[in-house]
């Protein structure tokens, strides 16, 4: 980051602390505490409140209108509370300088919890969640269709970010024809689910967990209009946890009999929706393939390359099970993993996210 973003950044720092101070009456600037932030552009803060008053605690948050839209998160927030997610209640809110103060969820993510022993119960209460996410009617315009375009623009991050400028790879002609060609394979998936209210980031560090109350929800704000499979796949192929193969599909199977009982879903065969599953799942794991080296390259955010070996053990094994897939595979398998082994972040792929 430059000396003058940096300055820029103090400087929105020390607004939103003054800003936060007024609007809670405080009678001063709030003292702000940093937070990890997500894969955006927004910054969080905790912030300690006078005792005595309704909150002993909220998360400031910084979110610059000129990259994100601080509008819209407070809106699908209201709207998705108002239908039953609980997500963190927007205390107070400047949409036009990018300053929110938010309800605080804690810091028990459910990655945290997840083990051999608590798996079961966890995922039975976070995908009770998601049914209920997937119940939520639509709102007009809030929620844009994750039409073919988004979904096709999301998988070309992958050439140009991972095999071009992070692994310094160039793609031949027929490189590019064989990805095209794999890439509409996984639109015409897409395009044949059953459309729902898809939260876009429904995994294990984005889910809270709270003694005795429903899971807290956040980073909801991409949510968009889309295939039935992508929460599912998002929560069950997690990119920072890894479960085996047989229950995985289990687990999947028994919320598409939910999701069918709840009108969700339509009657599929298991080998329909486990493919539907699949390949959604590649279409997102091919996306974060990419995304991840531009958060680094283009961010300065390297904290998610250790975690790009998951996401090739992923797109290796999914990949390579479809025969219409294989060419795919057999590319990311010849022409980058080798390059990818050279990389401090790599580790190898066949070990990635088993827990110890």
């Amino acid at each position: 980051m430059s000396e003058r973003s940096t300055g820029e950044t103090d400087k929105r720092r020390q607004a939103l602390a003054r800003w936060a101070g007024h609007a809670l009456q405080s009678g001063g600037d709030m003292a702000l505490h940093t937070l990890a932030g997500d894969a955006g552009f927004r910054r969080y803060f905790r912030a300690a409140c006078q005792p005595g008053g309704n909150w002993s605690s909220l998360i400031a948050v910084d979110s610059p209108p000129s990259r994100t839209n601080p509008a819209r998160f407070v809106a699908v927030a209201d709207y998705l509370r108002r239908h039953g997610i609980h997500t963190p209640l927007v205390v107070a809110a400047d949409v036009e300088q990018g300053f929110m103060l938010l309800e605080d969820l804690g810091d028990c993510q459910l990655l945290s919890q997840l083990n051999e022993n608590s798996v079961d119960g966890l995922y039975g209460e976070v995908l009770s969640e998601l049914l209920c996410l997937q119940q939520i009617p639509p709102a007009g315009d809030l929620f844009p269709p994750y039409n073919r375009e988004l979904l096709l623009t999301e998988m070309r991050i992958l050439p140009e970010w991972l095999a071009q400028k992070l692994l310094d790879y160039s793609l031949g002609d027929s490189e590019i024809r064989m990805l095209e060609d794999t890439f509409a394979l996984l639109l015409d998936s897409a395009a044949e689910q059953p459309q729902v209210l898809v939260h876009r980031d429904y995994h294990s560090r984005n889910l809270m967990l709270r003694d005795g109350e429903r899971p807290g929800v956040v980073d909801f704000q991409d949510a968009v209009w889309g295939p039935v499979t992508y929460d599912l796949a998002s929560l069950l192929r997690d990119c920072y946890v890894r479960w085996p193969r047989e229950r995985v599909e289990r687990w999947a199977l028994s919320y598409a009999a939910m999701a069918e009982t709840a009108g969700i879903l339509p009657a599929v065969v298991p080998e329909t929706f486990l493919r539907w599953f699949d390949w959604m799942g590649l279409q997102r794991h091919i996306k974060v393939l990419g995304l991840f080296p531009r958060l680094y390259l283009r961010d300065g955010k390297s904290g998610y390359l250790p975690d790009l070996p998951l996401v090739l053990r992923y797109a290796l094994e999914v990949a390579g099970r479809y025969d219409e897939l294989r060419p795919f595979a057999d590319w990311l398998r010849g022409a980058l993993l080798p390059l990818a082994e050279r990389q401090d972040w790599y580790r190898d792929y066949r070990h990635a996210g088993e827990r110890q």
